[in-house]
């Protein structure tokens, strides 16, 4: 490590910092570069192990991390990041353009539905919707309400998944054409209606549902089975069991659109 590497790396981070997107560890930097990210800085405190890990976990970002990762101490590393992630190194992204991720999810058709997560309250779930709608390779992924779904704690729980679909904060107004089909207790079994690809599936807070207005807007509602006297399932599983759901359990998921 040349100290003075270490200490470019450390300016180029702060320059960086105030617009860019944190990807907190190994397995957000990993997806981020898998999925087209433009990652900006890169650092660790121990080099030789990120490179290891890449090696045994996803040998085909190896090259590029190995191009990207500077070592700094571990007192400067402390010191940039809000924590240090287990795996000792963090990075910096841009954001792809809200242009970009709106386009994409109005183009039509769609192969595969927009997820709408209606004025979620957990960060975590957020994220962890984020990371089911890369894995089934859903259009997209839209919040409404007041949390930004690229704050660093999404972004963490969606392992870096935010840069393999579309996620955007957009008004009620503002969204892509599509049926709406919200999730709701008084709903259709949804074991009963076929999802068409270009739908919108909206899931409502963790804690009030889906607005009045969203509501009243729905093309069909629709519930997700359930026992009696158990009051609700976790967002995330929500979304699992929708996005299975429209599958049709097929186990190979669909590709996530092109640009």
């Amino acid at each position: 490590m040349s100290d003075d590497d270490a200490v470019k790396a450390a300016e180029r981070w702060r320059e960086a910092a105030p617009d860019a997107v944190l990807l907190d560890g190994f397995h957000a930097l990993k997806h981020a570069l898998r999925f087209g990210a433009e990652v900006r800085c890169a650092i660790t405190s121990d080099r030789a192990a990120v490179l290891e890990l890449a090696e045994g976990l996803a040998a085909d970002v190896t090259d590029r991390l190995g191009e990207l990762v500077t070592e700094v101490p571990p007192e400067t590393l402390r010191e940039l990041l809000p924590r240090v992630h287990p795996t000792k190194v963090a990075a910096l992204a841009a954001r792809p353009g809200r242009g970009a991720n709106t386009e994409t999810m109005a183009r039509l058709p769609r192969r595969a539905p927009i997820v709408v997560l209606d004025n979620p309250r957990n960060l975590g779930n957020v994220g962890a919707v984020v990371r089911l709608a890369a894995g089934f390779g859903a259009t997209g992924v839209i919040t409404t309400g007041d949390l930004d779904p690229w704050h660093p704690n999404a972004v963490r729980a969606g392992a870096g998944l935010h840069y393999a679909t579309a996620v955007e904060h957009l008004p009620a107004e503002a969204f892509p054409p599509g049926p709406l089909y919200v999730l709701d207790p008084e709903g259709e079994d949804i074991r009963s209606v076929p999802l068409p690809d270009d739908a919108l599936l909206v899931f409502g807070s963790e804690r009030h549902g889906v607005s009045a207005e969203l509501r009243g807007r729905a093309t069909r509602l629709l519930s997700l089975p359930m026992r009696p006297q158990v009051s609700s399932y976790n967002l995330a599983t929500s979304v699992a069991m929708t996005l299975f759901h429209w599958g049709g359990g097929d186990p190979e998921p669909v590709p996530a659109p092109g640009p």
